[in-house]
């Protein structure tokens, strides 16, 4: 079973910036992708960064080039770097990973970490 172990969550002041990072049980280059979402409360999961295996990067239309996803296939690490944090960035961030078995789509998820930005 393939584990995601987030971390760096915590509490900011706005404007501040955090680093999450996320270990992964197996090699990350074997995932389809792996990306970062967002949960906070009463709302929907929602997709913070994604980086495929091809390369490819999404962002959420929230992150407006203050967040930046990065992957080290050595240590099997993925992190988001967020700057210039706001109060409505406080959700609880999950690691996602992303496998293609034949024709089905498998996701993986960490456990979260909480990020509180105050104002």
């Amino acid at each position: 079973q393939v584990q995601l172990v987030e971390s760096g969550g915590g509490l900011v002041q706005a404007g501040g910036s955090l680093r999450l990072s996320c270990a992964a049980s197996e090699r990350i280059f074997m995932f389809n992708a792996m990306a970062w979402y967002r949960q906070a409360p009463g709302k929907q999961r929602e997709l913070v960064a994604k980086l495929t295996s091809g390369g490819n990067i999404n962002y959420g239309d929230f992150v407006k080039g203050r967040f930046t996803i990065s992957k080290d296939n050595g240590k099997n690490t993925v992190d988001l770097q967020m700057n210039s944090l706001k109060p409505e960035d406080t959700a609880v961030y999950y690691c996602n990973a992303n496998r293609r078995v034949l024709l089905n789509s498998v996701d993986y998820w960490g456990q979260g970490t909480q990020v509180t930005v105050s104002s």
